[in-house]
């Protein structure tokens, strides 16, 4: 599975930087992945709910570490690209 397009949102807030929409092989689409900044760096959320109990559950996610650093990796990408900023992406140690 490869991302074929992603959109970028920006936004005015100080953590979440934007909001991204990305197409997996130009026939799924996944709305609502956040990028949030770090003083380390930038992570990707993934698009959640609140559940009865006040945690979030993320509606959809990648199975594989190769699909979720590709899709990491082509939305701050295409964040930088857009906005001019130079974001990395914050890896667990």
């Amino acid at each position: 599975m490869e991302v074929t397009e992603v959109r970028i949102y920006p936004q005015k807030e100080k953590k979440v930087k934007a909001y991204a929409t990305i197409t997996l092989d130009n026939v799924f689409v996944v709305h609502n992945l956040r990028i949030v900044a770090f003083e380390d760096g930038a992570k990707i959320f993934m698009p959640s709910r609140k559940t009865s109990n006040g945690t979030h559950k993320d509606v959809a996610h990648p199975i594989s570490n190769e699909l979720r650093k590709q899709i990491e990796e082509k939305v701050i990408n295409a964040y930088n690209q857009k906005t001019g900023e130079n974001l990395k992406i914050k890896r667990k140690k």
